[in-house]
């Protein structure tokens, strides 16, 4: 196989070719190395790369699933796999190793994939862009010094440019969806608590974080939710699953949905004239194949938000901080924190814990304000981000001088879309189904209540369809590298 041909398949094509026998996972991570080498060192997603699972790859290890063999990046956060290590895009924590495997390292494997390495994200995914002081800043492979999104930013940079199929994300406030929007992509977070946060955590970021992959296809989306989604010993909750799988999903004929759709400013920053037109366009196709689409305003204040969550996320971030810098012997400071952090490192030590139960009533109240939305409608459509990928800078963390409460505020003006779906704990998808005047893409965002999962991904496959998205190649890509 050609490097070229490998970066045009997604997840379930290399898996379906291992199968046949036509490639061996072997190859497949050789390929994968050959582009890494090829295009990272421009685009810098990835962060370190696992030679023992390419040269060195033992194939009778691989998991069953039907995803064996297709190489695989894990987000440097989360440790997810004992031994490996782990440091959070932070010199506080370089060298740090896991000490245990999760449920979601474990359910991967089972998955069959082949995790080759570890992609970039900002120190602790605090930043909506990629951009840290330990291994620099990942750019969208369409412009180079242009944001990847973040926190999954290496990942969705990777799969974008063509050096996996598949990466890992996470996302506690738009951190798949921002990246995939970014990089041209497809992002899902899924439904509060689908996926399991085990064997330490109920459920990661106090509820509002899940773990899941960035991809380039719907169909590898349901088919690794089928793979994930899977309840673990122990887990707090049994989350609601449809009668069939996620992959059957896509091909499910639906009574027409009632969906609304907003471009309006959901904080004081303008949206993209081309995102809103973008976003309107996709509204006015779901209505003419039979939907009834209507224009209707989100209840949601992301400053208000914003803020009320910089005493939520935070809370307690001192005391993991401290345990990192213990663990390795280094010194919080200017020189093992990036500046904002070490002001969001300061506000943790000197929060009031009724700061954290205010938010959290805060919390509560915004999610039974969206919940009531959402029993008057099945899905929303906005925009994934209100402008294209910005410069790196601007929203990353190393300037001096900002309130952390003020940080959160600005750099979450561009992303004001994201959050209201981790406050609801439904799903939410962003698809590259336009592109800017820029020469940048535009993400759009599905949204639907708690375990709608398969109505989100029926709709998206029937977008991808209609509006489809595989023929574009961004500038940095391994197939143009070759040319």
């Amino acid at each position: 196989m050609r490097l070229d041909e490998y970066a045009e398949y997604d997840g379930l094509g290399l898996a379906g070719l291992v199968a046949k026998g036509d490639v061996t996972p072997r190859e497949l991570a050789h390929l994968a190395a050959e582009a890494i080498a090829t295009v990272d060192p421009d685009l810098k997603a990835v962060v370190e790369v696992y030679g023992d699972r390419i040269a060195d790859l033992d194939e009778q290890h691989l998991g069953d699933g039907p995803f064996r063999g297709v190489p695989f990046l894990i987000k440097d956060v989360g440790g997810h796999e004992k031994g490996r290590k782990i440091e959070y895009g932070s010199r506080l924590c370089e060298g740090m190793v896991a000490e245990f495997d999760t449920n979601f390292g474990k359910l991967l494997r089972a998955a069959g994939l082949n995790i080759i390495g570890r992609s970039n994200t900002p120190e602790y995914s605090i930043a909506g862009s990629a951009e840290n002081a330990l291994y620099g800043n990942t750019s969208t492979p369409w412009r180079l010094g242009h944001s990847a999104g973040g926190s999954s930013g290496g990942a969705a940079a990777a799969v974008a440019a063509g050096l996996v199929p598949l990466a890992h994300g996470s996302d506690i406030a738009g951190s798949i969806r921002i990246p995939a929007c970014w990089c041209g992509g497809v992002g899902l977070k899924p439904s509060r608590g689908l996926i399991s946060a085990g064997p330490v955590l109920d459920e990661s970021g106090f509820g509002l974080a899940m773990s899941f992959v960035q991809s380039k296809t719907v169909r590898d989306t349901a088919a690794m939710l089928d793979c994930l989604a899977v309840p673990q010993p122990g887990d707090p909750f049994i989350v609601q699953r449809p009668e069939t799988s996620y992959a059957q999903a896509l091909t499910s004929r639906r009574n027409p949905l009632k969906i609304a759709w907003t471009a309006e400013p959901l904080a004081k920053h303008p949206v993209d004239p081309e995102i809103a037109a973008a976003t309107e366009t996709v509204a006015q196709h779901l209505r003419e194949i039979g939907h009834i689409v209507e224009d209707a305003k989100l209840p949601f204040d992301h400053e208000e938000a914003s803020r009320a969550m910089a005493h939520f996320w935070f809370f307690g971030f001192h005391q993991r901080l401290d345990g990192y810098a213990a663990k390795t012997g280094r010194t919080i400071g200017p020189d093992t924190l990036e500046p904002v952090v070490l002001e969001i490192y300061n506000l943790s030590r000197r929060m009031d814990p009724y700061q954290f139960l205010t938010s959290l009533d805060w919390l509560n109240q915004a999610r039974r304000t969206l919940g009531a939305f959402f029993a008057d409608y099945d899905v929303l459509v906005s925009p994934s981000c209100a402008i294209p990928a910005p410069p790196h800078g601007p929203y990353g963390l190393s300037e001096p001088g900002w309130d952390p409460v003020d940080y959160i505020v600005h750099g979450d003006k561009p992303v004001q879309y994201s959050f209201p779906f981790n406050v609801t704990g439904g799903p939410a998808i962003s698809l590259p189904l336009a592109m800017h005047s820029t020469g940048l893409p535009i993400g759009i965002q599905l949204a639907a209540g708690p375990s709608q999962d398969h109505i989100l991904l029926g709709l998206a496959a029937g977008l991808e369809e209609a509006l489809p998205w595989a023929q574009r190649r961004p500038p940095v890509h391994v197939a143009a590298n070759l040319l």
